[in-house]
Formats: structure tokens, C-alpha cells, sequence
């Protein structure tokens, strides 16, 4: 740090002030960090301060000020902070939200601030996710808090039930069998957290690629009315009909798992932290991988955020690199995956850095080994991706899943209404 060095001349102290920077002491820069986990209760909040915590600690010379903004509003309230011309530097952005994101905000290329440093950074890194953040021919988004969904169960209300919990379902058929035997036994049985607050539709496109299709076909166009498609919603539908999923919203039913009231919860690695803590002392708390729709393999999809960068001061950029470069290096991964629950988007990680960690907390390893069988995440085409999706998630899946609505007829209409917000 630069000292102003006091005098008795006015004039020299008048003239030292004035060259001091109007903003960041001399040597530093601050960057402005929205993200939708900073400031929330539990894991996803205190391993968001241990991130920034550990990252200032590093680089003293870069100040990041973070910025909480809810999971649902992080698109909108970005873009209205770039009309106001001012946009924070660094945001944690949803996959839902990312295609519409590179069409309507002033997202950087990573390669190009990154320079030399970006091939041996992104080396060893889970190819797929940082693909899906490529836009007109470079990476715009490095993938930063990924999941893929994952079936946590209550080993105790699978005794209770007489089923096997070293023995869990891994096909739909297996999971409304044990669904069954729980709900016998007094106890929800399964639920499926497709309906969620945060509009997300990872585990809509698990689904849907499962089943033998998908968000959409071979030629980008929307195929959530497919037959394949219909079969896939269709099974998560009857578990609720028939009384086996209940017909709640995804926090309701978080909340009767951590209570000890359903057998099995499928949702996103992301709560593992809340779920351990609730599980502690009142049940044994276990996870399996997502399961197969059919003749073919489970086809899940991955859920979480992305990084970008909007700065346009350059100096504002490197350090916004930096702070990038730390969150997806392999001090940032580790930290994501031993405070928050994400996995480990780095191979050498899981046999190295973390590999004590897992054999300590193995919940992370039945997903970490359907890494290779992950489906890239895929966005609706133009500027209306993320309208689209809501659309699907308000209109489609949550009158179908949750209120019984006709599957064929519902998807089927509101494929028709996406197809022409998108033009597809």
C-alpha cells in the first residue's frame, strides 16, 4: 500500500490526495461477485464464504464483493444491472438461464482474458459442462457448482419396509417396488424433485433423456411431446397418483426426508450438506445413482451454475480471471465439494486431493461414477431460452406431475406454445 506522507505544506498533502486512486487503494482491485448461493442458510452459504474467504487470502490484491441474489431472479436482476451500466464482474448463473444469458448480456470470453494461462487451466477439467458454456466459438462459461441428480434414501425406513439397503433400486420398475413396500409400512415413498422454485430443468431433462428422449431432437428442434419424452413424464406422474410420490412442493418434501418421512429423495447433490446434518442422529442417511426408464442406461443430465464474466475494464477482467481460475482450480473444486456437496469436476481430484474425503463420505461416489454417462445440459434456442424453460417447468411439468393433468395433451400443447417463442 501506498503511504501519503504527511507535511506541513498544505499544497504537497492537497497534492499527494489528489493522486491517490478515487476507488481501491493503490495495488488492489475490487470485483463484484452475484451469486445465488452467497448468504443462504447452511452448506451452500458458509462454503460460499469459505470459498471467498480463502480466495482473499491468496490474493490480497483483489478484493471480491459479493452480491446475493436469488436463484430465480439472478437472470433478471443482471440484466437490469447492466442497463443501469452497472454489472457486477463475476456471476454464478443457473445452466437454465446460460443460453439466454449469452444472447442478452455482455458475457467475455474466458480464452481471451485468460491469454496463455487458459489451455493448462482447463486441462483435466470434465469436458462436457465447459462445452456447454461455449458461444460463438469460445468458452464464455467455465462450469462452476455441478450435479447430477442423485436418489438419497433412509436406510432406516428401508429396514422398516424389509427391503435391503445395501441393495438399492436402480430402475424405475425398482424404485415404485420399493415405493411401494415404504408407503406399506407407513411412510412416503419417493419424490422426485422435477417441480422446483428455481425453474431448473436438469432433472426434467434427466428424465427425458432416460426415457429414450429429450428436451430437443437431433435437429435442435422441441421434442418434449415425443412419445419418449410423454413415457418418461408419465412414470414420474403415476408414482404421485398412485399415491407413491407426494404431491408437494420440492422444499415440502426435503423437509419430510430430513424429518424421517420419505423413503427416497431424488433432487441434486447440492443439499447433501443440509441433508447429513439432518440425518445426523436420526437416521442412516445413504444415496444411490439416478435410475434407468427402461431397456436403455440412465441418461442424467447436470444441474448447478456456471461462471461468467461481464467486465469490461481490463484490469477488472484479470482479476476477475483470477478469481475464475481459483473457484474452478483444484483448491476451489476440492472446497466445493468437502463444504458444499458439488462434485468434483476434476478427475485427479477423486484418486488424489479428496480421495480420503470420500472414503470418510462416500454419498458423492455413486454420482461421481454416472459422471460418464452425464448428458450435457441443453438450452431452448435464442433469446427467450430461459421464458421457455419456466414455461415448460409452470405449465407442463407441474400440472402433470403434481395435479395429474392428461401427459400427452399438456406437453404436447405447451410444446406447441415454446415452438413459437422460439422459433423451433
Amino acid at each position: 500500500m501506498y503511504r501519503i506522507i504527511r507535511t506541513s505544506l498544505a499544497v504537497l498533502l492537497l497534492s499527494a490526495c489528489a493522486a491517490e486512486p478515487a476507488g481501491d487503494p493503490a495495488g488492489t482491485v475490487t470485483i463484484t461477485f452475484s451469486s445465488y448461493n452467497y448468504g443462504t442458510q447452511g452448506a451452500a452459504g458458509t462454503g460460499t464464504q469459505a470459498l471467498l474467504d480463502r480466495f482473499a487470502a491468496v490474493h490480497p490484491e483483489i478484493t471480491v464483493r459479493p452480491e446475493a441474489v436469488p436463484v430465480a431472479d439472478v437472470l433478471t436482476k443482471t440484466k437490469a444491472a447492466v442497463a443501469a451500466g452497472d454489472a457486477p464482474d463475476v456471476v454464478q448463473i443457473g445452466y437454465s438461464k446460460l443460453a439466454e444469458a449469452f444472447q442478452t448480456l455482455p458475457t467475455r470470453s474466458l480464452e481471451s482474458i485468460a491469454g496463455a494461462e487458459w489451455r493448462p487451466h482447463v486441462e483435466g477439467i470434465t469436458p462436457g459442462p465447459v462445452e456447454t458454456g461455449r458461444y460463438q466459438g469460445a468458452v464464455h462459461a467455465l462450469p462452476y457448482t455441478i450435479s447430477i441428480p442423485t436418489m438419497f434414501y433412509n436406510a432406516d425406513l428401508f429396514r422398516a419396509a424389509g427391503l435391503d439397503p445395501a441393495d438399492p433400486p436402480d430402475t424405475m420398475d425398482e424404485v415404485r417396488a420399493a415405493a411401494q413396500a415404504i408407503t406399506r409400512a407407513g411412510h412416503h415413498g419417493v419424490y422426485f424433485g422435477i417441480v422446483d422454485s428455481s425453474k431448473s430443468d436438469y432433472l426434467t431433462q434427466s428424465v427425458l433423456n432416460s426415457a429414450g428422449g429429450g428436451l430437443l431432437d437431433g435437429a435442435g428442434k422441441v421434442a418434449i411431446d415425443s412419445p419418449e419424452a410423454v413415457a418418461g413424464i408419465r412414470q414420474i406422474q403415476r408414482l404421485t397418483t398412485d399415491k407413491l410420490q407426494p404431491a408437494v412442493a420440492t422444499e415440502d418434501a426435503l423437509a419430510a426426508f430430513s424429518a424421517g418421512q420419505l423413503g427416497m429423495l431424488v433432487v441434486s447433490t447440492a443439499v447433501l450438506g443440509n441433508l447429513q446434518a439432518a440425518a445426523k442422529g436420526k437416521f442412516e442417511l445413504r444415496s444411490a445413482a439416478f435410475p434407468s426408464f427402461g431397456a436403455g442406461p440412465a441418461r442424467p443430465t447436470h444441474s448447478g451454475a456456471a461462471l461468467i464474466v461481464l467486465s469490461s475494464d481490463p484490469a477488472k477482467q484479470r482479476a476477475a480471471w483470477q478469481f475464475v481460475k481459483f473457484l474452478t482450480g483444484d483448491e476451489g473444486y476440492s472446497l466445493i465439494t468437502t463444504k458444499i456437496g458439488y462434485l468434483p469436476l476434476r478427475a485427479q481430484l477423486v484418486t488424489g486431493a479428496l480421495a480420503e474425503h470420500l472414503r470418510q463420505n462416500p454419498l458423492l461416489v455413486p454420482t461421481i461414477r454416472q459422471l460418464d454417462a452425464m448428458r450435457p445440459y441443453r438450452s431452448f434456442p435464442g433469446p427467450r431460452a430461459n421464458q421457455a424453460t419456466v414455461l415448460l417447468q409452470d405449465d407442463a411439468i407441474a400440472p402433470v406431475v403434481l395435479r395429474g393433468a392428461d401427459a400427452d395433451a399438456t406437453l404436447h400443447k405447451v410444446a406447441e406454445r415454446i415452438r413459437d417463442l422460439v422459433g423451433r
